[in-house]
């Protein structure tokens, strides 16, 4: 892995790379479209990009990998990297890539550190590079050859329902007529459209069917924007475009957030759309015959914004022995089944020895969740998580490491 004189260089330099790494990011991020425009307009996603997100998530990985490194020379922070591979997987992304990235990167850091890069730090740190760009392609390359469809693929809608205000399902068959490939329960697919502007943006969606449906599910919000964030811009293009009989571009189904084959108790907790893979486990569970304890917790708005609750509801009940908890911040006493009010608080929800849970919302409400369940004794290995866009999780987790 990091050699030692690399090893102890990256550690002397952590601090000033760590503290600078927004900077650096932020310069990164320009140089690179301004070199290269179309990747701005066809494959980062550009709401992350007005938003910063993408940015923070960028130096978060980029200082997670770096502080494991040093910390565990002999090691590599496999889960971190398996999580960006998916992505990258999803969105198409190809070994010819990387070095554009490194070269773009090194002069943000060349330029934003300036003396202090001298020929040691950037050898040190293109090494970091390296082994982080390598450890990735791999793994990427091993992701394209297992799935069963190269590229992106034309898929029908056959089907759109309306289930809330702000979130519509859509349901999909091979506009080929060929045969769906299979996937795991928690798996998402990336959508690419072409927008108003002629830019071709790519989102990614969790599916909400079990594994072996002969059609591609997945449920669409809103996204509406405020003074910091912009509309979502894909979500409202499906919402006021899409309807049966238009055809999407979709990709294989990645993602690491997947179910397994376990005979433990469960915990499936989500808040919002979170709930999306939730449905695809919950429905994977009933056809397996899960005999464990299931608990499913959902925290929203209010039954009315709480999409897919029939299908909630519906698999929870198929099952041996689970129970569902609904909070909603606007709680209705008088509306038959609304659940508790205000946020989700697992202090009396009985949490079973052994439980392996899974966490889907926004970053505050899986962190308060993780936190409740790590004070009830659960495992923090036994805690998986699945954020929608950049991980700010572990950015915000390796930002203060370093």
């Amino acid at each position: 892995m990091l050699s030692e004189q690399s090893a102890a260089t990256v550690r002397a330099t952590l601090p000033a790379v760590g503290g600078a790494i927004g900077e650096i990011t932020e310069l990164f991020y320009a140089k690179l479209f301004d070199a290269h425009p179309g990747l701005l307009r066809d494959l980062f996603n550009r709401g992350n990009q007005a938003s910063g997100a993408q940015k923070q998530a960028l130096a978060g990985s980029i200082a997670a990998f770096a502080t494991y490194l040093v910390n565990n020379p002999d090691q590599r922070p496999d889960l971190m990297l398996h999580r960006i591979a998916h992505k990258h997987a999803s969105l198409g992304i190809v070994p010819e890539q990387y070095p554009i990235v490194h070269e773009h990167l090194f002069a943000a850091i060349a330029e934003v550190l300036g003396d202090a890069v001298t020929e040691e730090v950037a050898a040190a740190w293109t090494e970091v590079y390296w082994l982080m760009a390598n450890a990735l392609m791999a793994i990427e390359k091993r992701l394209y050859e297992q799935s069963e469809q190269t590229g992106w693929r034309e898929w029908k809608v056959v089907q759109r329902i309306e289930e809330t205000a702000d979130v519509a399902t859509f349901r999909l068959r091979p506009a080929d007529g060929g045969p769906v490939p299979g996937y795991r329960a928690g798996q998402y697919v990336s959508v690419g459209v072409t927008l108003a502007d002629g830019a071709r943006q790519i989102r990614q969606y969790s599916l909400t069917a079990a594994p072996g449906s002969p059609e591609r599910q997945f449920a669409v919000k809103r996204v509406s924007g405020d003074a910091r964030t912009p509309d979502g811009e894909v979500s409202n293009h499906l919402h006021a475009h899409v309807r049966e009989g238009d055809v999407l571009q979709l990709s294989a189904p990645y993602g690491d957030l997947v179910l397994e084959d376990t005979a433990a108790p469960l915990l499936l907790a989500s808040a919002g759309i979170g709930v999306t893979p939730m449905i695809a486990m919950l429905e994977q569970l009933a056809e397996d015959g899960h005999r464990a304890p299931v608990t499913v917790v959902h925290a929203d708005r209010s039954p009315a914004a709480h999409a897919l609750r029939a299908d909630h509801e519906a698999y929870a009940a198929k099952l041996a022995d689970a129970r569902t908890v609904f909070f909603y911040e606007q709680y209705d006493e008088d509306a038959a089944g609304a659940g508790r009010p205000g946020l989700a608080d697992l202090g009396d929800v009985e949490v079973p020895a052994g439980t392996q849970a899974y966490l889907c919302g926004p970053l505050p409400f899986m962190r308060a969740v993780r936190e409740q369940l790590l004070a009830k004794g659960v495992a923090a290995a036994d805690i998986h998580y699945e954020v929608f866009g950049p991980d700010l999780w572990l950015a915000k987790e390796a930002t203060e490491a370093a």
